[in-house]
């Protein structure tokens, strides 16, 4: 029996949900509240004004989202008439860094320290605390919708607050020390509606300006302690949310493998793109496992792969193809500067095999930075 599901959203991540449920059976109807979608797949309802919800939930049988900055009442009100899977609770708390951090420390997940403030006074105290009055850096994020390095200010003295606040938006803001780091990584697990859960290797992250360059997995140092240590810490998230779909952690790694988390992410994830050619079962396939309550599929890595995105401009094709265990995933969108066209998943039997292949890559397209690594000596 065919399966029709609602995606709130019709961007990249809602097209490859679509392509990797039109195998399953199932079809796709996305409700795009922007007025300008970019997925070429299934029923797209444009729906800038509000007018189409109606006509959205009489072609769908449940509900997800691609993306988190939506409105927590729509969900709610869509929940009243269809399943709706993550729920609005688990959306409320990702959409809003406060009530993040909050559940963090509520479930012993440990996360940098932080302050939330709401006036230039408050923002001015907490980059004199937590900066240790000069002796480090600190970041100022938006509470709501900040993403992709957007609503952000690194702040290296109080001197520097009042032009922040002012860039920003004179907003909510959370305040948070910087954490010397080893790496950034990232853990993405699914939980189905029988509770069941599974964990996908642990990626490395390269980020420049905020923006996702690199993603590697399997990592070749990373210990099966770490490994369990952040699948301890998602799987409470998972259950205290009772979630249902993809889950997306992202942390800090320190010297002495002590992870700290950074923020999450109720959705499939750029950091796991890998999975699409690097492992068993995609996150699209098992975030629509769990979506349609069929079993989830195994996570098991298939081999050593690394996603590059391709941000801005989108080189060659034919030259990037040319690339021994090169997967192109291109999103049909037109250039322009800091935006995600697409990425490559490159693949190979051996890591020294990989990194060479991510270095050829990243010379071939554009504007690339060079790919960094933490176990690259």
């Amino acid at each position: 029996m065919m399966t029709r599901i609602g995606v709130l959203g019709a961007g990249q991540l809602g097209q490859m949900l679509a392509l990797a449920g039109y195998p399953l059976g199932q079809r796709f109807v996305f409700l795009d509240t922007s007025g300008s979608p970019s997925a070429d797949i299934g029923t797209t309802l444009v729906d800038v004004q509000g007018e189409q919800l109606d006509a959205f939930l009489a072609q769908v049988d449940s509900v997800t989202y691609e993306f988190e900055h939506l409105p927590v009442e729509l969900v709610k009100k869509i929940e009243q008439h269809k399943p709706v899977f993550p729920s609005s609770r688990a959306l409320a708390v990702c959409q809003n860094r406060g009530l993040e951090k909050a559940l963090f420390s509520q479930l012993n997940i440990p996360t940098p320290e932080y302050r939330l403030v709401n006036t230039l006074a408050d923002l001015q105290q907490a980059v004199a605390e937590l900066g240790q009055q000069g002796q480090r850096a600190v970041v100022a994020k938006t509470v709501t919708e900040g993403y992709d390095g957007k609503g952000q200010a690194v702040l290296r003295s109080v001197e520097e607050a009042e032009a922040a606040w002012q860039r920003i938006g004179n907003r909510e803001l959370i305040v948070e020390a910087f954490v010397d780091f080893v790496r950034e990584v990232s853990i993405i697990a699914v939980r189905g509606q029988d509770g069941r859960a599974v964990f996908y290797p642990m990626a490395e992250n390269h980020h420049v300006d905020g923006i996702l360059r690199y993603s590697l997995a399997p990592l070749p140092d990373l210990s099966e302690a770490v490994q369990q240590q952040a699948e301890q810490y998602i799987q409470a998230l998972l259950n205290e949310l009772e979630y249902v779909g993809v889950l997306t952690l992202e942390l800090f790694q320190q010297a002495d493998g002590r992870l700290l988390a950074n923020e999450m992410a109720p959705r499939v994830h750029n950091s796991g793109h890998w999975t699409q050619n690097g492992a068993v079962t995609s996150q699209f396939e098992n975030h629509l496992r769990a979506v349609a309550g069929l079993p989830l599929g195994a996570t098991t890595a298939l081999a050593h792969t690394c996603m590059v995105n391709i941000i801005g401009k989108q080189g060659d094709a034919a030259q990037l193809l040319q690339l021994e265990g090169t997967h192109l995933h291109l999103y049909g969108k037109q250039e322009r500067e800091g935006r995600k066209l697409g990425h490559l998943n490159l693949v190979a039997a051996d890591l020294p095999g990989l990194l060479q292949q991510v270095t050829a890559a990243s010379q071939c397209l554009p504007g690339a930075p060079a790919p960094v690594f933490s176990f690259v000596k």
